[in-house]
């Protein structure tokens, strides 16, 4: 993001963020492109809301293509609203090679819900950023957060193992699965699982759900009695596993409950480490943009450009290229 302290961004910032606030779903809407664009308005935006999210139950809800997650979804905002609850979601899509934007856009995803305003989908092109999120997503849920919905729930793009960066970014991580997946279950264990506080065997009306369920948790038992977690990473999770049919409703009220109590078991242990990993990731992600800004910067441009063709000719490893732009960017700023 460019420079926040402008008083014309500042002035921008202070009014899309109060009127976010107050309800205003076109305000929260141009915010919203606002962040993922990471204009300075959102920068400055940021930096007013930030205080005041931290309330809302983050839900990240990732897993294989042809699971169900967009179906889920669905199902969980319709048995969120019947308890009461204003949610939101960021629905993180696959993302043009021409355009940028998401190719699976909001609009039939709002269909069902675009006259109720405690309801608020978001879709969010990924822009080739790795792990099923978009490089924004985090900071978009903190705008929603802040924007006073219950539940924020995160939709990863669905390509497979590599979506474990959600835990990052939610309390809750949920992990879909579809019935019978026989091998294809151990390939993710490593993976998805390792990240899941819930796993749901979604399509629960196909046959063999039950049975995948009961192979999940027996799988996951011993992993957790091994205790074997490698020095400096956290210990493996026992998470429950749960059945859903998300087309017909049968299981997601169940399912909001589980959400419910695994909040309010981390909260009452003041559990800090997903919190802090939430803080690293979001840190790191602000750096790696900045430090990507300051090398399209006039004066570091053509230093920049020098040490990218030395690393493409192997001239130098990227390890001294990575060092040598940080020195020349701690020159620039001196």
């Amino acid at each position: 993001m460019g420079e926040s302290g402008t008083p014309r961004a500042a002035d921008g910032a202070t009014t899309l963020t109060q009127s976010a606030v107050a309800g205003d779903r076109r305000a929260l809407a141009r915010l919203l492109t606002a962040v993922e664009n990471r204009t300075s308005i959102a920068e400055a935006a940021l930096r007013e809301l930030y205080p005041k999210a931290g309330r809302a139950h983050i839900v990240g809800i990732t897993g294989p293509p042809g699971s169900g997650k967009s179906t889920l979804v669905a199902a969980l905002i319709a048995a969120a609203r019947e308890a009461g609850r204003a949610v939101a979601v960021v629905a993180v899509d696959p993302s043009s090679p021409i355009t940028g934007g998401a190719l699976l856009g909001d609009r039939v995803r709002m269909q069902s819900y675009a006259d109720d305003r405690d309801v608020f989908i978001r879709s969010m092109a990924s822009r080739g950023h790795a792990g099923g999120l978009a490089s924004t997503t985090t900071a978009a849920a903190a705008v929603l957060d802040a924007s006073g919905f219950d539940l924020v729930l995160i939709e990863t793009v669905g390509t497979g193992q590599s979506e474990v960066e959600v835990a990052a970014a939610a309390d809750t991580t949920v992990v879909l699965e579809a019935p019978e997946m026989g091998d294809e279950v151990q390939a993710i264990k490593a993976g998805l699982l390792e990240v899941a506080d819930l796993v749901v065997v979604n399509k629960g009306d196909k046959p063999g759900a039950l049975r995948t369920a009961a192979q999940l948790r027996a799988m996951l038992v011993p992993t957790v009695a091994r205790g074997d977690a490698p020095e400096g990473r956290p210990s493996p999770k026992r998470p429950e596993v749960l059945v859903t049919t998300a087309t017909s409703g049968e299981g997601v009220p169940e399912l909001l409950a589980a959400l419910d109590r695994h909040r309010t078991a981390a909260r009452a242990g003041e559990a800090t480490e997903p919190r802090r990993a939430r803080a690293l990731a979001q840190i790191r992600a602000v750096m790696a943009d900045r430090l990507a800004d300051r090398l399209r910067e006039p004066a570091l441009t053509s230093v920049a450009d020098a040490v990218i063709d030395d690393v493409a000719e192997h001239r130098l490893d990227p390890y001294t290229a990575a060092d040598r732009l940080l020195e020349a960017i701690g020159r620039v700023e001196a």
